[in-house]
């Protein structure tokens, strides 16, 4: 019975101050998000889409992932086990091998080239 109520003394007025102290956090008016801005002319919605071609080479399935004509991603499935990846990751035609489920791809955009 003395924890609960040690516990008890000790967590009210925690409590009671994070109460106030969130009251405080709040802005006092929210402000409406304004527009996007327009989509520049001659951009489409397929400029953002990939473009995938499916082949069958033998008995395994190979999808081609392309952006802007430049080629990505492949993906492999044979006829017996489980499919697989090609990824270029760094855009320099190097593809690597991943097996297993669709690998997490962590954007890296090019910021500036010479």
């Amino acid at each position: 019975m003395r924890k609960t109520t040690f516990a008890l003394l000790i967590a009210a007025p925690l409590f009671a101050f994070t109460l106030s102290a969130s009251a405080q956090d709040r802005p006092a008016k929210l402000e409406d998000v304004p527009a996007p801005p327009p989509i520049p002319a001659g951009v489409t919605e397929e400029d953002f889409e990939p473009q995938v071609t499916i082949v069958k080479r033998g008995e395994d399935v190979v999808e081609e992932y392309r952006s802007h004509g430049k080629l990505y991603m492949v993906k492999v499935t044979p006829p017996h086990g489980t499919p697989y990846y090609m990824i270029d990751r760094r855009g320099d035609g190097t593809f690597e091998h991943v097996t297993g489920e669709k690998p997490l791809s962590v954007p890296m955009w090019i910021v500036k080239s010479w």
